[in-house]
């Protein structure tokens, strides 16, 4: 009987070793993919976590004593890793995905930084000087930053109490009833919102904000039409990962008459000290005269007038999604 016993052991001990074994071999797969990615040497990646290249050396091969969420967010800056990037670190390094609220909690200390508000308060100096408008989001799409450009682009929408284009993104395009006084194409910027929606609950399921504005969303009959209904089709034949999706462009008007009506870009360009801190820097990129078809084309569909907003939904994630929240 003990004999039985002890090789059940030895065979659990021996699964075990295995299983660690290759979690620690995709760890280092992934961390050197990344590196090899970004062309780094272990030394650069070495200095912008200020620890030894030894040390970096023995994080790439997986032999930490202890895997910190604070060495995981680190590992995840210095290279430059996306959000969904940092989630696989996790899973790859400790088994689970990244804690919402101790990630909240570690952007929301850097921000309290003196020397983090002395940068921030120099980017949006910068910002200022670019003529195209350019604003900068946390994980909810609340707009924590804006220059004169996106501020004059929204000049003439009315004041509302829960839905301007300086306060969350997301709520002013699925709310304001202005929006489509900017953002022309009232079906295809819509659509793109709500799936955006989806994706950043996916992402961030226990962000009470992101929830209240679903729950707005399902109890608004024609936006829960689009949410249920068409815009899991939409996805499947515009494809994912749309913040990063440069070529898609959409209508805006501008109310500067000598523009008028354009097409517009949305193209992401975060940098890592923005990255860092949980932000996302977004541009409207403006590329010229707009046909005026593509406004006449939106007048056959029966969705409220929306805003500009990309999505990292997959068409399975979506599908998913939303039978989840129709069975709810």
């Amino acid at each position: 009987m003990n004999r039985v016993l002890h090789h059940e052991v030895d065979r659990e001990e021996t699964d075990d070793a295995l299983a660690a074994g290759m979690q620690a071999s995709r760890l280092q797969d992934f961390l050197k993919g990344r590196r090899d990615r970004l062309e780094l040497s272990q030394t650069q990646v070495a200095e912008r976590l200020d620890i030894s290249d030894r040390s970096y050396g023995s994080w790439e091969r997986g032999r930490v004593k202890e895997w910190t969420d604070e060495k995981l967010y680190a590992l995840a800056e210095a290279l430059e890793m996306s959000e969904y990037q940092t989630t696989r670190l996790f899973l790859y390094a400790v088994g689970r995905a990244p804690q919402p609220d101790l990630m909240a909690t570690f952007h929301r200390t850097e921000l309290q930084n003196p020397a983090v508000a002395a940068f921030l308060g120099d980017y949006t100096v910068m910002m200022d000087a670019l003529s195209l408008p350019t604003f900068v989001i946390n994980q909810r799409w609340d707009v924590k930053m804006a220059n004169k450009a996106y501020r004059d682009l929204f000049r003439e929408v009315r004041s509302h109490p829960t839905a301007m284009p300086l306060g969350n993104f997301l709520r002013f395009g699925l709310f304001h009833p202005d929006a489509h006084t900017v953002l022309a194409d009232r079906r295809k910027w819509q659509l793109a919102m709500l799936a955006q929606l989806s994706s950043s609950i996916e992402r961030h399921d226990d962000d009470p904000k992101l929830q209240l504005l679903r729950r707005e969303v399902l109890l608004n009959p024609v936006l829960r039409d689009a949410y249920l209904k068409d815009m899991p089709n939409w996805v499947l034949g515009s494809g994912a990962d749309l913040v990063h999706h440069e070529g898609t462009v959409r209508a805006l008007r501008h109310p500067d008459a000598r523009l008028g009506l354009q097409g517009c870009r949305l193209v992401e360009e975060t940098p890592r000290s923005l990255k860092a801190l949980g932000l996302t820097r977004l541009t409207l990129v403006l590329v010229g005269a707009f046909s005026p078809h593509f406004e006449m084309a939106s007048r056959d569909h029966g969705f409220q007038k929306g805003h500009s907003v990309t999505s990292d939904v997959t068409p399975g994630r979506a599908r998913a999604q939303v039978a989840n929240t129709a069975a709810a």
